[in-house]
């Protein structure tokens, strides 16, 4: 048998499949894995290129197997799936993982370290408790809209309908209902001190973590952005330019080309939709902000809003922030505004 330069692992809960190819690309190895046999087979292997696909536990087997001396490369899925042969099952996903790895314009994602997903999880459990909270508060407006108790939506007109519910005599609304109304309160109070303690972990995280507070010097860029961004791009080195990073983000418009003939749609939403969402709301910001302000950017922003609609120009407004935090991430540097003209 040939040595073996190059594995795809096919990723499971419990049995993973191994292909193994050498340097030719002619498979050597196929062989079934229970999770426990996972780092004892390439203890024995040796030192060679693995691929996995970036999916779920992928960056922590890709940490154990680096320990082992091999190189670990992850793939996007949706670059492995045209190397698929016709019927899909384990076997084939790890040779087309194997086939995928060996591309010469194949693009990997950046292995997470411990201590980087650690935030992250605090970003996926933050965002999981604000939607709870929505949730509580809509249901609540809806109860008491019921009984002819209505405010303004948001957070600050809750606190204002609790007020009233706390008010209102048996009449107008019964102790049965308000009964009810008042245990979602109790738990809409825990889920807001449990988001509270959540943001303050991650402000200490931003406060020692200096790719984060360089981020956050640019508009539109608060901790919560900052931080998810400094945790979640590891090596901006691996995107060529701006527009490739934002690109990975999905803040470009989707191209339907042919016959030298341009033709782009709407934004492509591809890659991480929580990043895109924490630019496109920074960006809103920065729009609103514009009317009123005397910077670069914001006569830009002026000078879109007379061609286009709004919505258009925030979005292309995070597009040129993502290309703004490729280029702190880059060089290393703090964000300098440009000076108006």
């Amino acid at each position: 048998m040939s040595e073996i330069t190059t594995v795809g692992l096919d990723l499971a809960k419990n049995v993973f499949q191994v292909h193994g190819a050498d340097a030719s690309g002619r498979a050597e190895l196929r062989k079934k894995l229970r999770r426990d046999q996972v780092l004892a087979f390439f203890s024995q292997l040796q030192p060679c290129i693995v691929a996995m696909e970036a999916c779920g536990g992928a960056h922590f087997w890709g940490r154990e197997i680096v320990k082992l001396g091999h190189e670990v490369r992850l793939i996007p899925p949706a670059y492995v799936k045209p190397f698929v042969k016709r019927q899909k099952n384990d076997a084939a996903d790890a040779e087309a993982i194997c086939e995928a790895v060996r591309r010469p314009s194949m693009r990997f994602v950046a292995a997470k370290s411990a201590e980087r997903q650690a935030v992250l999880v605090l970003h996926r459990s933050r965002e999981l408790l604000v939607r709870q909270r929505t949730m509580l508060i809509n249901a609540i407006r809806g109860h008491c809209a019921e009984f002819g108790l209505v405010t303004a939506q948001g957070v600050r007109g809750s606190r204002d309908l609790i007020e009233r519910i706390g008010q209102a005599d048996s009449i107008a609304l019964p102790d049965m209902a308000k009964a009810a109304m008042m245990l979602l309160f109790e738990q809409l109070q825990a889920l807001v001190r449990q988001i509270q303690t959540l943001e303050q972990r991650l402000l200490a995280w931003h406060r020692q973590e200096q790719a984060s507070q360089r981020l956050a010097t640019i508009p539109g860029v608060g901790v919560i952005t900052a931080t998810a961004l400094a945790a979640s791009v590891t090596d901006p080195a691996a995107f060529r330019s701006g527009r490739e990073f934002s690109a990975s983000l999905g803040l470009v418009p989707r191209q339907n080309s042919s016959g030298g003939k341009d033709k782009l749609g709407r934004i492509s939403k591809m890659g991480d939709r929580y990043l895109r969402k924490l630019l496109v709301v920074g960006a809103t910001s920065v729009v609103r902000r514009a009317r009123n302000a005397d910077t670069a950017a914001a006569n830009w922003v002026r000078s879109l809003l007379d061609r286009k609609p709004a919505r258009l120009v925030t979005v292309a407004m995070a597009n040129k922030t993502a290309r703004i935090v490729w280029a702190v991430l880059t060089r290393g540097e703090t964000y300098r505004s440009p000076a108006a003209v």
